[in-house]
């Protein structure tokens, strides 16, 4: 177990998340942190309410376990414990469903959180630069066409210490799937205005939430 690990209770970066919030007097989403979790690691996400008080913790579900093209290899099931919840939470003027990384690849996970209520949806990531340039933008752009909702996740760009280069490309889609704001591949600051109307507009002019229907499967 690496010794910089800290379990929920004592881990100081979410301490200083929290002192954050409560101090701006502001909600904060941190994508996600590696929390010690038995003899494994939780890949957690926290939505910190402006009282510095933790409103939402949801566990990545879906792990990363594959041998990319070039010779990348990862096993996070080595090291990490999957979630098994989906999580809905109210913040500020909207409902934020919760995911991270790998999970933006699961739409059932999207279209339960839309069920469920979401209006905004966060899948902040380490996406590796070769899956990254291939597929983050459009699946981002996907999720929120196909819920009507927000879209809007962080990522982390650059090379690590551990050789790997993430992608980047922090991005804000709108429901309708236009990119309001997106970041380059280095650390940066985006922003873009959130009407809660988009999000009706979208759902009334393509009402698949409510065409949601039961789909048996025969195998012949």
């Amino acid at each position: 177990m690496l010794t910089s690990l800290f379990t929920e209770d004592k881990d100081p970066m979410l301490q200083a998340f929290q002192a954050l919030a409560r101090e701006l007097k502001i909600t904060i989403h941190a994508g996600s942190l590696s929390i010690q979790n038995g003899d494994k690691v939780a890949n957690r996400a926290f939505v910190i309410s402006p009282s510095g008080d933790i409103a939402a913790r949801y566990d990545k579900i879906h792990l990363f376990d594959v041998d990319l093209p070039n010779g990348e290899t990862w096993r996070e099931s080595n090291t990490f414990t999957g979630g098994t919840d989906a999580v809905v939470v109210d913040i500020p003027h909207a409902k934020l469903g919760v995911a991270i990384c790998y999970d933006v690849r699961f739409p059932y996970l999207f279209r339960a959180l839309a069920d469920h209520g979401a209006t905004i949806l966060s899948a902040p990531a380490c996406f590796t630069k070769q899956t990254g340039e291939a597929h983050w933008s459009v699946m981002q752009r996907a999720r929120a066409i196909e819920n009507g909702a927000f879209m809007i996740s962080a990522a982390q760009a650059g090379l690590h210490e551990d050789g790997r280069e993430t992608y980047g490309h922090s991005i804000i889609v709108d429901p309708w799937g236009r990119v309001l704001a997106e970041a380059d591949d280095k650390p940066g600051i985006i922003m873009a205005e959130i009407k809660n109307e988009a999000v009706t507009e979208a759902r009334n002019r393509i009402p698949a939430l409510r065409h949601t229907r039961p789909t048996p499967v025969r195998v012949s």
